[in-house]
């Protein structure tokens, strides 16, 4: 590794997941002295990996899709050579008590949908309802899915990802999560071309894409700091900034530079000195995230199913989604497979202070009332929680983030990106397009080209999660 005294501009990245380590690759490599500081023991945050009695496993089912900007694929893949797997996906949805693959198929809506289900979409598509009333997550969907698909799918998996009716969720929670927002779209997905049914997936799990990034911003000369909370950042004007950072040596100072954010912007704005104005302050703490408890159960039997993932959008089985690592490509114990059950909550809920044991029984209970029980024996169970898993956009939600937002972008040396640093609903290849461009806009003496990032920004505002 190259000595950073030597090296020129400063920038401090904060966090090492995919958003924070592609900026910190592209700086790197034009020569910057980039530091990463990254409060886990491993990179890649909520994108990244772990190990569970021998099964690498992810946090939560993570793909990445064929959509990938073109530039961006072609560097994961020279980064991971045959270690990126092309894979067909196979999942499959529990819908009004039956099972239908997922992404949906022709043959299979034809032959397996519930007739009522069916004869609903049927009807929604002959006759949609005129909208009234104010814009809502609720009101934009059923104008364009109709009300069949809303409230047998739709809505009552919203209520268990955000923990709320559909109608107290803004409209821009329709447009930015559900990608097929009309029938005519859901019809055109359903008939696209077979490619459209894979995702690209690392051999050693998903995380490994933020460890490549990692790997690479470290041999063109970056430093990554794991392990390492940050605890205080003081703006000195001129593209400036201390950040200070305590580890377990104890509390220090980072050289001043440009900082570049992924962590929640709100906690960005408490973090900041001189503090930033109560208002500011007060709209940080008006925005809201979805918690969620990832359920790991070992099983004592070498596949559980099929499918990659199973999806849950009825009220009445507590889990949202269960994947099995194994079946998206992963290599472990040949006996043995592990369950990865997705839970969202509030950290306030009593669930939250569950009990491993408790949590193995809730998921067990789960798939009993899917009518896919398990029998055998359970060896494990594991749980990992994640306090910031999915910004809320509650209606009118934008009173607060966009005064916070306006604000820390008028900020002299500060960068904000990324899924937390922009409160986005975001796939890990758009959060990498995000670093591409903040990347793109720093100059060498580490001056931010804003108008360009606005440039940008405006284009982030068209992204559409995938599932």
């Amino acid at each position: 590794m190259s000595d950073l005294s030597t090296r020129r501009t400063s920038v401090i990245v904060l966090g090492g997941g995919p958003a924070g380590l592609g900026a910190a690759w592209q700086l790197a490599r034009r020569g910057f002295a980039v530091t990463v500081v990254e409060r886990g023991p491993a990179v890649g945050g909520n994108a990244g990996s772990l190990t569970v009695d021998g099964q690498r496993v992810d946090f939560g089912s993570h793909r990445l899709h064929p959509s990938c900007d073109p530039g961006i694929l072609s560097d994961i893949r020279n980064f991971l050579g045959d270690d990126l797997l092309d894979r067909p996906r196979h999942g499959r949805i529990h819908l009004c008590g039956r099972w239908l693959h997922f992404p949906l198929k022709p043959a299979d809506l034809v032959l397996h949908a519930p007739p009522a289900f069916a004869a609903g979409v049927l009807r929604d598509a002959l006759w949609k309802p005129t909208p009234h009333g104010p814009e809502n997550f609720a009101s934009v969907l059923a104008a364009g899915l109709g009300p069949t698909i809303c409230h047998d799918f739709y809505f009552p998996y919203a209520v268990k990802i955000w923990g709320m009716d559909p109608q107290r969720l803004d409209a821009e929670q329709a447009r930015r999560r559900v990608s097929a927002g009309s029938l005519t779209k859901m019809v055109r997905k359903v008939l696209a071309p077979s490619k459209k049914g894979r995702f690209y997936y690392p051999r050693q799990g998903f995380g490994q894409i933020s460890e490549a990034y990692a790997a690479a911003a470290e041999q063109a000369g970056a430093q990554i700091l794991l392990n390492t909370s940050v605890t205080g950042i003081a703006l000195q004007g001129n593209s400036r900034a201390a950040v200070e950072v305590r580890d377990a040596a104890g509390e220090r100072t980072l050289e001043p530079g440009l900082v570049l954010s992924t962590i929640p912007i709100p906690q960005l704005a408490r973090m900041l000195q001189p503090a930033a104005p109560g208002a500011i302050l007060t709209a940080g703490g008006a925005l809201r995230y979805r918690a969620m408890i990832l359920i790991y159960v070992t099983l004592d039997t070498p596949q559980f199913t099929e499918y990659d993932a199973h999806y849950f959008p009825a009220a009445h089985i507590a889990i949202t989604r269960l994947s099995e690592p194994k079946n998206y490509g992963l290599h472990g114990p040949a006996a043995t497979t592990v369950l990865c059950a997705e839970l969202p909550c509030d950290p306030a809920d009593p669930v939250w202070q569950a009990s491993d044991t408790d949590l193995q029984k809730l998921v067990l209970d789960a798939l009993r009332q899917a009518g896919i029980p398990y029998e055998g024996r359970v060896l494990g169970t594991t749980a990992r929680r994640l306090g910031q898993a999915y910004p809320v956009y509650e209606t009118g939600f934008r009173r607060h983030f966009d005064p916070l937002d306006e604000w820390v972008s008028q900020l002299d040396g500060i960068l904000t990106l990324g899924r937390q640093g922009l409160f986005a609903h975001d796939n890990t290849h758009h959060t990498l397009a995000m670093a591409y461009a903040a990347a793109e806009c720093i100059d060498p003496a580490g001056r931010v080209d804003l108008d360009r990032w606005q440039q940008h920004r405006r284009a982030f505002e068209e992204f559409v999660v995938e599932d």
